[in-house]
């Protein structure tokens, strides 16, 4: 992925999400390297600072800001799961991976590590009955 090395190319919009830190990590970086190489965009930025403190807001940032494109952590887990329609699913896919939604990507991240540590109690617990399970004596046997 190739960015602009002039910092003046980069829009209000993207000046923005950068702010809110939802651009992809590789023009967060860019952004930031460009920042501290050109005045012009430092004011540009800061102008966009000044407009955000001051309430000016238009729809595409409110949209991004409040990630009401995203999905819910219930149909990230759906996803996870496989249980989705194809139509939900590709756009998921299409979320996760095109855009690259660095808070979809991490709830997804965190789902999957819940699901492994939860799949890794039930097969410690499944071990532990099966070793005991002999062990054991049913109550009319103890008497």
């Amino acid at each position: 992925m190739q960015f602009p090395m002039n910092g003046h190319r980069y829009s209000d919009t993207e000046l923005d999400a950068y702010l809110d830190e939802s651009l992809a990590p590789e023009l967060l970086a860019a952004i930031e390297q460009s920042l501290r190489e050109d005045e012009a965009l430092r004011q540009r930025l800061a102008r966009v600072i000044g407009r955000r403190d001051q309430g000016v807001h238009d729809v595409g940032s409110i949209w991004r800001r409040h990630r009401l494109s995203c999905p819910t952590r219930e149909q990230l887990g759906s996803y996870l799961l496989d249980v989705l329609d194809e139509a939900h699913a590709d756009y998921i896919t299409f979320h996760l991976e095109t855009i690259g939604c660095r808070y979809c990507q991490a709830s997804l991240e965190d789902l999957k590590q819940r699901e492994a540590a939860a799949s890794a109690a039930v097969e410690r617990r499944r071990r532990y009955f099966e070793s005991s399970a002999g062990r054991l004596r049913r109550n009319d046997e103890r008497r």
